[in-house]
């Protein structure tokens, strides 16, 4: 059987869904328009627990999660309140002086594995990334696929999230852009925190 068509779709699907606005947006241009590196390591810690979201959704676990409602709950507690907490740090940011260049430079080199742990979290802390894997592989790939099928939509999923959001990153770090952010600084991370802010309010009211 030639699985090639179902791959292209899961493909055009999975970009759609990295394109869509959400909470991946706004944390990876919010940390963009800062420092590109910054932007680009919550990206890729974004694509890493997409992956692994994905990577669950074919062990059955995105289908079981809907059914278990404690633990589904938790995760979108978890991330509600998470997103929630990046928001209000964005607007009490907003209204700070904001750091010279070196200082913002320093912050780059040693913020890495934050800025990766951050986008992990934002990631793995919203269940309804499982359910829409499962819910997407359950309707295009059949069950009788064979495991290089599997595993290459695992790779793709994760390849095209992180360069989706790595090319996100690069562009709002562009000089030109973060020219333009520095001279509207406030009120951009101010709307950057509210939207978190809403994503997360959103989230723990939605089913």
């Amino acid at each position: 059987m030639d699985y090639l068509p179902q791959l292209i779709t899961l493909c055009g699907i999975i970009l759609l869904a990295c394109a869509s606005p959400g909470p991946d947006f706004v944390a990876v241009t919010s940390h963009s328009l800062q420092d590109r590196r910054s932007g680009v390591f919550v990206g890729l810690g974004i694509a890493c627990a997409v992956t692994v979201w994905a990577t669950l959704a074919i062990l059955g676990f995105g289908l079981l999660i809907q059914e278990m409602f404690w633990l589904y709950e938790f995760i979108r507690m978890a991330g509600a309140a998470y997103l929630a907490y990046l928001g209000i740090r964005m607007l009490i940011g907003a209204f700070q002086k904001p750091p010279a260049d070196g200082a913002i430079a320093k912050a780059s080199v040693a913020g890495a594995g934050p800025a990766w742990r951050r986008g992990l979290l934002v990631g793995l802390t919203n269940p309804k990334t499982a359910t829409f894997f499962a819910t997407l592989f359950v309707t295009l790939l059949p069950v009788e696929a064979p495991a290089w099928v599997y595993l290459t939509v695992v790779g793709l999923v994760g390849t095209i999230t992180g360069l989706w959001l790595g090319l996100l990153a690069t562009f709002f770090s562009v000089d030109s852009v973060r020219a333009v952010y520095l001279r509207i600084r406030r009120p951009i991370d101010a709307l950057m925190g509210a939207a978190l802010v809403g994503l997360g309010v959103r989230l723990a009211t939605s089913r």
